[in-house]
């Protein structure tokens, strides 16, 4: 089995990374891809709801908690877990879309909600793709040899994606 293709999705905070990411999770799908996600969160979220026995679980005292069912399987674990980790638990997809964790150095697809944003380009390593969420004019592109797309493109971004995997 190859391992898979991990594309990062990054951008400001309300650039539209979960949109976009939810749209080429069905275009990847619809072309046949198993696809994994992973999510950076800067804030210390709440996966699991008062009152279910997991949470009581963690109420007690657990550093992790697994639950499974005959369909889906979730574990919530007590500290965090680096980014090479997380993707060695989805080894058997396809690909990989990764909601932040802008650091890493993978193929990212870059939004830019606006013209300001595009400082953050000085700051990330392996662009392949820059989705602006504006009318961008031609004249004013940053990186030219990286592809542009508008935000609602999400078919053309993801034949990208599918050409850097060789399909």
């Amino acid at each position: 089995m190859n391992p898979p293709h991990i594309f990062q999705i990054v951008g400001f905070k309300n650039a539209g990374k979960t949109t976009l990411l939810c749209k080429l999770i069905g275009r990847l799908k619809a072309s046949g891809k198993l696809v994994g996600t992973i999510k950076h969160d800067g804030h210390d979220f709440v996966m699991d709801h008062p009152g279910t026995d997991t949470w009581q679980h963690q109420q007690a005292g657990a550093d992790a908690v697994a639950i499974t069912s005959a369909h889906q399987t979730a574990w919530i674990r007590k500290q965090a877990t680096p980014l090479e980790d997380l993707i060695e638990g989805m080894s058997d997809m396809d690909v990989i879309l990764v909601e932040g964790f802008k650091t890493a150095d993978y193929p990212k697809l870059v939004l830019l909600r606006s013209p300001e944003d595009q400082v953050l380009l000085s700051q990330l390593s392996h662009p392949v793709g820059i989705i602006y969420g504006y009318d961008e004019v031609e004249s004013n592109l940053p990186l030219r040899e990286t592809p542009g797309f508008h935000r609602d493109d999400d078919a053309d971004i993801a034949r990208l994606l599918l050409s850097i995997m060789g399909d």
